[in-house]
C-alpha cells in the first residue's frame, strides 16, 4: 500500500452567498478552474501525471450539474487524458473528495491526484436538489427529518449549551479569522478570483463582521424558533428524544455558518513521483474515516469519525497537535470539543465558518489547507479535519507533516 502524500492546498477566498457577493458574477465552472489552475501553476505541474479529480458539489445542479468536475478539468486547460466526478456527502463534500482522491493513491491505482470542491452558494442556493430526504413527506416522516438548524438547537438543549455559550464561540469565531487575515496567515493558500480582464474580484474572505460582540448577538432572533414551534419540527425531534421537555433555540444568523461562495483544490500523489517531477511534499495522510450518526439531531457525527480514523492511524487525541471544525453552528463546536475532551486553544484557532463562510461543496478542502498552513506555522506534526454532515454522518482526515 502506498501513502498518499499532500503536495500543496489552496482555496479562493470566501464571497458573500448572495446578489452583490464579490463572487457572485462568477460562474461555478469559472470558481473550480481559479483553484485547478493554482494548483498547476504553483507547481509547474504536468498535468498528464494526475490521473483523477474529485470535486465536491452539494447541489449539483443547473450551473454546477452534469460533471462540472471533468468540464472543468478541461476548462483549465489540463492534458485531456484527466478525468473527473464531482461528488456529494452532503457538507463533508470537500473532503470526502480528497479522501476519495487520497485513497486512489494509496491503493496503487494513481500516481497523483486532486480533491477539493467547489459551491456558489449565490447562483444555486441551497436545496436547489431538493431529494427524498426533506421533499418526500414517507421518507422524511420514517427518517424523523427535521432542518440542520433544529437539530443544532437538540443538541444545545440535550447538552446544556445557552445561548451567551454559543455567542461566546461565534465571538471567538470572528476575532480569530480577523487575527489570522490581519497577520497573513491564509497568504500561503488564499487564490485571488479574478475576471476574464486579470482584475482581482475578491482576494479576502467578505462574510467576517470582526467587530462582533455578545452584546450584540444577544439582540439577534432565533432563526429557528417558528420552523420548530409552527412547523412542527421541535415535535418530531422530540419524538427521538422524548426526554426533552422542551428545545431552546439558541442559534441565529450570528452564530451559524456563513452563506458562501468559493472553490479549493488539494494536490495528492506518491513521493517518488513527486520526487522525479520536483514537487516537495508537506504532509502525509495518516488515516481518514466517514461514519453514519443518529439523522435527527444528526450534527454528532465528527467525534465517532474522529474516534474511528485515530484507530486506524493507532493515534489518540491526544497526539493531534491542532484540529479543525467545520462551525456549521456554534453547538456542533462546542460538542466536538467536548466529547473529545480538547482545549478550545487547540481548535479551529484561525477562525472556521461562523465568521467566514461555508461553501458547502468546498469546505471540507478548504479547512484541510487551513490546518496544513498552520500546522508548518506552528511546526507541528499531527492535525485532525473533521465536519459533521447532513443526514446524520461525520467526516475525519488525520495528517502528518514532513519534517515535523
Amino acid at each position: 500500500m502506498q501513502d498518499a502524500w499532500i503536495f500543496d492546498a489552496v482555496r479562493t477566498p470566501r464571497g458573500r452567498g448572495k446578489a452583490g457577493g464579490g463572487l457572485n458574477t462568477v460562474a461555478p465552472i469559472a470558481l473550480a478552474r481559479t483553484s485547478l489552475q493554482a494548483i498547476r501553476d504553483r507547481n509547474s505541474l504536468d498535468t498528464s501525471l494526475v490521473d483523477d479529480v474529485y470535486l465536491g458539489i452539494v447541489e449539483p445542479v443547473n450551473e454546477q450539474g452534469s460533471n462540472l468536475a471533468r468540464v472543468a478539468v478541461i476548462y483549465s486547460g489540463y492534458d485531456q487524458s484527466v478525468p473527473g466526478v464531482q461528488i456529494n456527502r452532503y457538507c463533508a463534500s470537500g473532503l470526502a473528495a480528497v479522501n476519495m482522491a487520497a485513497a486512489q493513491v494509496m491503493a496503487g491505482q494513481a500516481r497523483m491526484t486532486i480533491g477539493g470542491g467547489i459551491e456558489s452558494m449565490s447562483r444555486v442556493p441551497m436545496g436547489s436538489s431538493r431529494g427524498a430526504w426533506a421533499t418526500d413527506p414517507q421518507v422524511s416522516i420514517y427518517t424523523k427529518f427535521v432542518p440542520q438548524g433544529i437539530s443544532a438547537d437538540l443538541i444545545a438543549t440535550k447538552w446544556g449549551y445557552t445561548r451567551e455559550h454559543c455567542d461566546e464561540i461565534a465571538v471567538m469565531s470572528q476575532q480569530r479569522a480577523a487575527a489570522a487575515w490581519a497577520e497573513g496567515r491564509f497568504n500561503k493558500s488564499i487564490i485571488p478570483v479574478k475576471d476574464d480582464n486579470g482584475m482581482t474580484l475578491l482576494a479576502r474572505d467578505e462574510h467576517m463582521r470582526p467587530d462582533a460582540t455578545v452584546a450584540g448577538l444577544g439582540k439577534l432572533p432565533p432563526a429557528f424558533l417558528q420552523m420548530g414551534e409552527s412547523y412542527g419540527f421541535d415535535a418530531v425531534a422530540q419524538q427521538r428524544y422524548p426526554e426533552i421537555e422542551q428545545i431552546h433555540h439558541v442559534h441565529h444568523a450570528g452564530n451559524s455558518s456563513g452563506i458562501v461562495d468559493g472553490s479549493a483544490a488539494v494536490l495528492i500523489g506518491r513521493k517518488d513521483v513527486g520526487d522525479a517531477h520536483g514537487l516537495k511534499p508537506r504532509a502525509r495522510i495518516r488515516s481518514f474515516a466517514s461514519i453514519g450518526s443518529e439523522p435527527t439531531i444528526m450534527l454528532t457525527g465528527p467525534s465517532l469519525a474522529v474516534d474511528r480514523a485515530l484507530s486506524l492511524a493507532g493515534l489518540t487525541v491526544k497526539d493531534i497537535d491542532l484540529w479543525e471544525i467545520n462551525e456549521a453552528f456554534a453547538s456542533v463546536v462546542l460538542r466536538f470539543k467536548d466529547a473529545l475532551g480538547l482545549d478550545m486553544d487547540r481548535v479551529n484557532v484561525n477562525g472556521g465558518a461562523i465568521a467566514m463562510g461555508h461553501p458547502l461543496g468546498a469546505t471540507g478542502a478548504m479547512i484541510l489547507g487551513t490546518l496544513l498552513d498552520e500546522m508548518e506555522r506552528r511546526d507541528l506534526r499531527f492535525g485532525c479535519a473533521s465536519l459533521c454532515v447532513g443526514a446524520g454522518m461525520g467526516i475525519a482526515t488525520i495528517i502528518e507533516r514532513v519534517d515535523a
